[in-house]
């Protein structure tokens, strides 16, 4: 059963949150994180990415960096920026985008469940990344961006969080990027004590944005652990930020692929090739695939439908059935030689946010650095979970979370 608890959030006053809110640190480049705060010197982008307030060509995982991030920190709260509440509370988190609401609730996980596999994952982790949250984590002695975690819910905690908010007033709302983010304190003892009550019945969490920040986390608890030997598993330390969301209210948006080139074939010997494990037919517009099994290919400023011929996947593997399996398996690897798309740097992933123009973009002749493109259909919230429950893994950059939980609207302290 999963544990799901309150905290005593630091995070900005009302004034300050629009401005202080901003996308997570693994959504964009230091340099354009630096155009993003230009002029805000609220952003949570001064201590999520604090070498923007370092010369331009810092190394982003330099000491000074994290120091710079704590600093900051320290900083937000001495001026006012930040408080931190006097007691512990849930809060509710709520983002509309393109006509679709989810509600979830703010609260720490436990690293024990993380351990145990009640937290289940369904991506591998780079350790480079990984160490870098560990050191950002370490210096700031806090979590300072949520893990976006999703749960079944049979309406029981959904139709709590939405009955709070239709009789208060939120604490913050305000729009960015066009998506309205309102949240709300819950400081009710007894709607806090229904809510725990609700998650400990909670078989399982899912995550389904956050592995590198969650696993970065419980290495950082575990750390603590280690140097506290009479811990009483009631620390801080033992529990990490993250955002609750019922699976029924998320939608993943496809992720899509772009290769540099041909690996030697010409365009006529490529087309026949994949015709050995797709059909293959020529489309006059853009193919956003509608259904499973149906992959656009973009190539020479043509694009293409795939469908894979039966027998080349496996329909009752939670994994095989997967497109970007198939893609990987049939296409990917034997014909483009790319054996492992989470290092091979002749492949790249472009989320669905940004529309198929990206991918004729991406392979213009004229201007584009990349020759052939895939677009795939999303998994949905049903693969993750049977997945995530039979312990295999997904193939690196299947799924697509929007919008983003931004940084910055609560930080968890260590201490």
């Amino acid at each position: 059963m999963a544990t799901f608890r309150p905290f005593r959030a630091i995070r900005p006053t009302q004034e300050h949150a629009a401005a202080v809110a901003a996308l997570p640190y693994d959504t964009m480049s230091s340099a354009e994180a630096r155009v993003r705060a230009a002029g805000n010197p609220h952003s949570f982008l001064h201590i999520d990415m604090a070498e923007i307030d370092l010369p331009e060509h810092t190394n982003p995982y330099d000491d000074i960096v994290y120091e710079t991030a704590a600093a900051n920190l320290q900083r937000f709260i001495a001026e006012g920026t930040f408080k931190q509440d006097d007691a512990p509370q849930y809060y509710i988190y709520r983002q509309t985008w393109r006509g679709r609401t989810q509600t979830g609730l703010v609260g720490c996980a436990c690293i024990d469940d993380y351990q145990n596999g009640i937290i289940k994952k369904h991506e591998l982790t780079v350790q480079a990344k990984q160490e870098d949250r560990i050191r950002h984590v370490t210096t700031c002695n806090a979590n300072t961006g949520p893990i976006f975690l999703a749960y079944r819910d049979a309406q029981s905690i959904a139709a709590k969080l939405d009955n709070w908010c239709n009789t208060h007033p939120a604490d913050y709302d305000f729009t960015q990027t066009d998506v309205r983010h309102e949240c709300w304190a819950i400081d009710c003892l007894a709607l806090t004590a229904q809510l725990q009550a609700a998650f400990a019945t909670t078989l399982a969490l899912y995550i389904a944005d956050g592995h590198h920040r969650s696993a970065s986390a419980v290495h950082v608890g575990l750390a603590r652990r280690a140097a506290a030997p009479n811990y009483t598993g009631q620390e801080e330390f033992n529990f990490f930020l993250a955002v609750c969301f019922p699976h029924d209210q998320l939608e993943i948006l496809d992720y899509n692929r772009v290769v540099k080139d041909l690996n030697g074939h010409t365009a006529e010997d490529f087309l026949s090739k994949v015709a050995e494990k797709f059909t293959v037919q020529a489309a006059d517009a853009q193919v956003k695939p509608a259904m499973t099994h149906e992959i656009g290919m973009y190539l020479d400023g043509h694009w293409y439908r795939l469908r894979p011929h039966a027998g080349t996947y496996d329909e009752r593997s939670p994994v095989g059935r997967l497109d970007v399996e198939i893609l990987q398996r049939n296409l990917l690897e034997p014909l483009l030689n790319i054996d492992d798309p989470r290092r091979n740097k002749r492949i790249a992933f472009i989320g669905g946010i940004r529309g198929l123009e990206e991918l004729e973009r991406r392979c213009d002749p004229a201007a584009g650095d990349m020759r052939v493109a895939f677009a795939m259909h999303a998994p949905s919230l049903d693969d993750l979970f049977a997945i995530a429950d039979s312990g295999n893994i997904m193939p690196p950059k299947s799924t697509w979370f929007e919008p983003k939980l931004l940084s910055g609207l609560f930080i968890h302290n260590l201490e």
